[in-house]
């Protein structure tokens, strides 16, 4: 028999898998015990949840008794399409990456250790903006304690790889590792289903960059046999702009988005700052976006776009597609 999960339930479900604190977490399994259909079926699920809860109970208390003494912490708030980190080993061509592709202008050196904190930078896509958070390196023996909470948090990954050095491809393995003690485990795409929910998968594109660097083309063969069936691989060349602009497409469509732009009756539409929103989602989820109160609000809209007639009214549960125009009536 099954659960029959709610939306809503899986929405504070995705909220747990975010959370970086245990008052955080305690406060998501709470928040989905009470979403949680009660019946036969979802017995498991409930006595698995009070477990959780009562474990995390002690952890929190514990820490009330014993405070510990912390580092650094970086939250760094998700503006436009998404939110990537970039990650990688020393000397990858992170920041470089970073000045590329966004007008962030972080310190670039070609000594390793260069970045201390967290860069942000906002990439153009066409008409959506996506942030890309540059990190300090990742090696075997040393990862900044922040960063994991860091990678947690994010929408994607981007997974940096120097081929052109010898050592490159090697380091690679070393980054998955020190994350994965976190479990925090960098994919292609994430699971459907998960039995851990401690455990946080993010989606990631493998980055290959200093493709133009002598012997690079042997080395970026070597990180395809290593990793090829784990993600997809771009081969790039930071430096000198070699492969960005099908980078910088590839990071705005491995989100998945679409943009929808918005009108008032009788004025032309805003196609200057369209909203974007997960593919898919209906036009009452995309109302919650242009204001909290209009998800409530909402009683019908009319559309120009994909699979409708200029103009055409719909319902709140019409499901949105990439550059569809919306008039809202509340």
């Amino acid at each position: 028999m099954a659960a029959n999960l709610t939306p809503q339930y899986l929405e504070a479900e995705a909220e747990f898998k975010k959370a970086q604190t245990p008052e955080d977490r305690l406060a998501c399994l709470k928040k989905m015990y009470t979403l949680l259909p009660k019946h036969k079926a979802s017995e498991k699920m409930q006595a698995d949840l009070k477990t959780r809860m009562s474990a995390l109970r002690d952890e929190v208390e514990q820490a009330k008794k014993s405070p510990k003494k912390i580092g650094v912490s970086h939250k760094i708030p998700r503006q436009g399409a998404g939110q990537y980190v970039i990650v990688g080993g020393p000397n990858a061509g992170k920041s470089r990456l970073l000045s590329r592709l966004t007008r962030a202008t972080p310190e670039v050196a070609a000594y390793p250790f260069t970045t201390h904190e967290p860069q942000v930078g906002m990439m153009d896509w066409e008409d959506a903006r996506v942030q890309l958070i540059d990190t300090p390196p990742i090696t075997a023996d040393f990862m900044e304690g922040y960063l994991s909470s860091l990678v947690r948090a994010a929408d994607a990954a981007l997974l940096m790889v120097d081929v052109g050095d010898d050592d490159g491809p090697f380091a690679v393995e070393p980054v998955l590792d020190r994350l994965a003690q976190t479990k925090t485990i960098l994919v292609a795409e994430e699971p459907k289903t998960q039995d851990d929910l401690t455990v946080k998968y993010v989606k990631t594109l493998l980055v290959a960059n200093k493709i133009d660097l002598p012997g690079a083309g042997d080395r970026l063969e070597i990180v395809r046999e290593m990793f090829g069936q784990r993600f997809t691989i771009h081969g790039i060349a930071a430096e000198h702009g070699t492969g960005l602009e099908d980078l910088r497409t590839a990071i705005y469509k491995f989100l998945n988005m679409i943009r929808v732009y918005t009108k008032q009756p009788g004025k032309p539409p805003d196609l200057t700052s369209p909203f974007t929103c997960p593919a898919g989602s209906t036009l009452v989820e995309m109302a919650a976006l242009v204001h909290r109160d209009f998800a409530d609000k909402l009683k019908t809209a009319r559309i120009w776009g994909t699979g409708v007639y200029d103009g055409q009214p719909v319902s709140r549960d019409h499901v949105l597609h990439d550059k569809d125009i919306v008039e809202l009536h509340l």
